[in-house]
């Protein structure tokens, strides 16, 4: 990682120019290394003299001078530095260092772009999250792609990964589930008078009341279950249903290439006794209050803009007190870090959870849960929107999308907006095999950098296994070093992912690289008569699908060698 090892050589610096007694502010503020706006102007930049300037009564310009006295070269690292604007330190990384770098990914393997910053700390990731009332919906869709790739994304940074699937098996819209299968059991329909209002509509619902008059039996993560086939047991139908779209959403997420480790009920929170268990926990610790025949938690005191009804007159809970006791076992679990991505219409139940949790006293962060809501989804053919399913009637599903463009196309697609941006997904863009299709485009830099080795062997040019720095030394064209410099950038693309929780950004790496790659071939000839040179770029591009590779693959997308 090219960017960590400026701040250990700017961290010397300093030290000198304590030692020195020409700089004096101690303890130092942190380095944060950046890039300057143009490229040209340097390969990373660094504001800590503007930091440092105020303390030691002097121009920042002036300190900046300092610092870059004792930078010197940084161990041969650097090719120079200078000083930008107010008092910016621009640092110009040597060639020779660039170079190392293809030497380091060809060791890494597979493996480069990962990190240790992590330091194998303990987080668990809860997304997805689907009622087990129907199929998964395209912000289902979305949602398990940030979320798995946010898994994806902290695992290569080095964090300890929990994968976590909550299912609100319980309440009002599971009550609706079993009686809408009930009725179809009974032959009744949604056209029939006695049908419910919240009854679901979905043809899925005539294939769960088949299946459980059937007497099928039906295995689902951690359920296994076979229907008695009795329509009059409410009960059963409703334990068979739950499992059977559970087991439908397991088959959506596998074709999506997302799995989980743990999986947790709703249901279970209340028979192990820890919602109620939460309840008196409040009321003891003075934050919960009766008024109009409802307990109330008085989360005001918190931060919420007005106070929270916990149990209603008829005696059930709202729906955020089971979530609060859902997150406090996620606390007794070991979990100091826990992030949920949700929905943007959770957004109301981030303080209301925070709050609970906080008026419970067990020792939990202000901030914590860290949430990451993503908004809506519009799906979008021949230039209208698409807002149906044939088979769930009134949304488009997951499955939907990927079996007409595919998981890598429907993965990335989800994945190429901030999560807080509303996203348009384009049916016919994503089926594209064209440039304008940004997957495609990504893909086809990989399979075209493998045609081109097919070519070099054929005419009898290999990249060289292990050459000597000396023999990269003709990789001096500007096409070439911009290509080794976004190589480099991988590593902390994804601590950058990882830190910030936008797994958007290697998308973006994605792109970008893509692109150089396609500028770099269509400005130099990469085999050529010139066998020093065909071998060194051969060898660049052995180590620039390697990083296409791995980056693909933290995004759980393919990496094809034809296309």
């Amino acid at each position: 990682m090219m960017r960590n090892r400026i701040a250990p050589l700017l961290e010397s610096a300093l030290l000198k120019a304590h030692a020195a007694q020409e700089l004096t502010t101690f303890p130092l503020p942190a380095i944060i290394i950046g890039h300057p706006v143009n490229p040209e102007h340097g390969d990373f930049s660094c504001n800590i003299a503007m930091q440092l300037a105020k303390g030691e009564r002097k121009a920042p310009r002036q300190v900046a001078e300092i610092i870059i006295k004792y930078l010197g070269n940084g161990d041969g690292l650097l090719a120079k530095s200078e000083i930008a604007g107010p008092g910016f330190i621009n640092v110009f990384v040597a060639q020779s260092a660039w170079l190392d770098t293809l030497l380091e990914i060809e060791q890494e393997g597979d493996r480069f772009g990962r990190t240790t910053s992590g330091a194998m700390k303990k987080v668990q990731v809860e997304f997805v999250s689907a009622n087990p009332t129907g199929p998964l919906h395209i912000g289902h869709g979305r949602g398990a792609a940030i979320g798995d790739t946010l898994c994806r994304v902290l695992d290569a940074a080095g964090w300890d990964v929990t994968r976590e699937f909550y299912y609100n098996d319980a309440g009002v819209q599971i009550s609706n589930l079993a009686l809408s299968v009930q009725l179809r059991c009974l032959g009744i329909g949604p056209d029939d008078p006695r049908w419910p209002e919240g009854g679901y509509q979905g043809e899925y619902i005539r294939d769960v009341a088949r299946a459980y008059l059937n007497r099928e039996t039906v295995e689902a993560a951690d359920l296994h279950t076979t229907a008695c086939g009795d329509p009059e047991n409410s009960d059963d139908i409703r334990h068979f249903a739950v499992a059977w779209l559970r087991r439908e959403q397991d088959l959506d997420l596998e074709a999506f290439d997302v799995r989980f480790d743990v999986y947790t009920l709703e249901s279970a929170l209340y028979s192990e006794g820890r919602v109620d268990a939460v309840v008196q926990k409040l009321i003891a610790n003075g934050h919960a209050y009766e008024q109009d025949n409802a307990l109330w938690l008085r989360s005001t005191a918190f931060g919420d803009d007005k106070d929270r009804v916990m149990r209603k007159a008829d005696g059930s809970y709202t729906y955020f007190v089971p979530d609060v006791a859902y997150h406090q076992a996620k606390w007794e679990r070991g979990f100091t870090r826990v992030i949920n991505e949700q929905g943007s219409d959770h957004h109301s139940t981030v303080t209301r959870v925070r709050a609970g949790l906080q008026a419970l006293d067990i020792g939990v962060a202000q901030e914590w849960p860290e949430y990451v809501l993503h908004q809506m989804v519009t799906v979008m053919r021949g230039g209208e929107e698409v807002k149906i399913s044939k088979r769930a009637g009134s949304y488009v599903t997951l499955r939907d999308l990927i079996d007409e463009v595919g998981r890598d196309a429907t993965r990335f697609f989800f994945l190429m907006r901030k999560p807080d941006a509303q996203l348009v997904f384009d049916i016919d863009l994503a089926k594209q095999q064209t440039n304008e299709n940004p997957v495609y485009y990504v893909q086809y830099a990989h399979a075209r950098i493998c045609s081109i080795f097919d070519n070099a062997g054929e005419k009898g040019f290999n990249a060289p296994e292990k050459p000597a720095p000396a023999d990269l030394a003709c990789l001096s064209t500007p096409e070439d070093l911009q290509m080794i410099k976004l190589l480099a950038a991988l590593p902390d693309t994804v601590d950058d992912c990882a830190v910030h929780l936008e797994p958007h950004r290697l998308t973006y790496y994605l792109s970008e690289l893509a692109s150089c790659f396609h500028t770099f071939y269509n400005k130099n000839r990469v085999i050529s008569e010139d066998r020093p040179l065909t071998e060194a770029r051969l060898y660049l591009l052995r180590r620039t699908a390697q990083t296409l590779k791995n980056a693909l693959s933290i995004l759980g997308i393919t990496a094809p060698e034809r296309m």
